[in-house]
């Protein structure tokens, strides 16, 4: 599986959560090479103010469990 659907697939471990709260989180870009990935919070997790507790916490903590390559993680 490439790297790609496993992000995804880790998004998708933490989204019935989110979306259970009106939010989203999207793959917005990813570089393979140097390990980068971004990620948008999408309707209500874009303006709450827990929202960058969630990042930190459950999405960045998941990805970089579900994919080791992955170095740095941006919240946009």
């Amino acid at each position: 599986m490439d790297m790609r659907s496993r992000i995804e697939k880790a998004l998708d471990k933490v989204r019935p959560a989110m979306r259970a709260d009106g939010g989203d989180a999207r793959l917005v870009a990813l570089d393979e090479a140097n390990g980068k990935v971004s990620i948008q919070m999408l309707g209500a997790c874009g303006g709450c103010p827990l929202s960058q507790l969630d990042f930190a916490y459950a999405i960045e903590g998941l990805i970089r469990r579900e994919v080791p390559e992955v170095r740095d993680i941006v919240a946009l």
